[in-house]
């Protein structure tokens, strides 16, 4: 099997010895198509290291074709089309994965675009509507609103009645998110969003991929009983909390992470997806946003694209030709 390796820093495609097999109740599938995430720069880093037991392979969505079951597996046959939430393993020819963890593509959507789904969309519904438990007709703050999961994100807000104001790196990603649904946007070159959140009627959930100074900020935005869920620190692990004001308007922050989760946890984000999410995909409510496309052996050209910043959605690798 070919995957792809990590040396010096730099992504390799490259013959890989362990040749993955599934039992109980995994699923081997072939990949077609494999997702970029933020996590996986962390992880050719350094800073984000696989959870026990998972693989040391890059990757953490894909979508592909089942080539075969473990003999628990209840859900798949061989030949059905999926995709999948993984821990690792992504970036590779064929990868396992527990089935609860993977889901038939939606009816009409190909391949190329079923592997920006998992990862982004499990993401953004299980920290919006699970972690925050988002009502109809709150509002929301998204930072970094032009990313896979900030398209996402506001495409969500729009179909359940949650208004979004994002922000991001220029006003041509304005314009962008505007056009998913968001309502209102900030260039965050432009400094701190606050004054501009308050003036548009605060919010009362923040999805935060940045901490740092951002959470100060967040806190001043929140209306009573405001939620902030954390899902990363690109703007740095140390911040001030005013414990005061979160006392007084009853906020809460929340830290979530999807990736080490168990297989059953990954399984119920993956059922509310079918269960709330297929269905917009089905209809053309909700479209995947796919940014731009590479082979998986341009894997390195793939990362220093994507840490440019300039990419809106997702950024895919494409690993066979099913």
């Amino acid at each position: 099997m070919y995957a792809i390796a990590v040396n010096d820093s730099h992504l390799q495609w490259c013959e890989h010895k362990d040749l993955p097999s599934p039992g109980g109740s995994e699923i081997l599938i072939d990949v077609a198509w494999a997702g970029m995430n933020r996590a996986d720069v962390l992880q050719r880093d350094g800073g984000y290291p696989p959870p026990k037991g998972a693989s040391e392979i890059l990757g953490l969505e894909v979508s592909g074709v089942v080539a075969s079951v473990g003999p628990a597996v209840e859900r798949f046959r061989v030949g059905d089309q999926v995709c999948a939430l993984l821990s690792g393993g992504g970036y590779a020819e064929q990868v396992v994965v527990n089935e609860a963890q993977a889901l038939r593509i939606p009816e009409g959507m190909t391949l190329r675009d079923a592997a920006a789904l998992p990862e982004v969309f499990a993401t953004a519904w299980l920290n919006l509507y699970m972690e925050a438990d988002l009502r109809e007709g709150e509002r929301v703050l998204l930072h970094a609103g032009a990313s896979g999961v900030g398209t996402a994100a506001i495409q969500l807000c729009h179909a359940f009645n949650n208004p979004c104001f994002v922000t991001v790196g220029s006003q041509d990603k304005i314009e962008a998110c505007k056009a998913l649904g968001a309502d209102a946007g900030w260039n965050r070159h432009d400094g701190s969003f606050v004054e501009a959140v308050e003036n548009w009627g605060g919010v009362d959930v923040v999805l935060d991929p940045v901490a740092g100074e951002y959470i100060e900020w967040n806190q001043q935005v929140l209306n009573l009983d405001g939620r902030i869920i954390l899902i990363g620190f690109m703007g740095g692990r140390e911040t001030r909390v005013d414990l005061g004001r979160m006392l007084m308007k009853r906020q809460r922050l929340i830290g979530s992470t999807l990736r080490s989760r168990s297989p059953a946890g990954k399984g119920s984000v993956m059922d509310a997806l079918h269960a709330h999410v297929w269905p917009l995909l089905e209809s053309g409510r909700v479209k995947p946003l796919v940014d731009r496309t590479f082979s998986i052996q341009e894997a390195d050209e793939a990362m220093r694209y994507l840490e440019e910043n300039t990419s809106t959605g997702k950024v895919l690798m494409g690993v066979s030709g099913a």
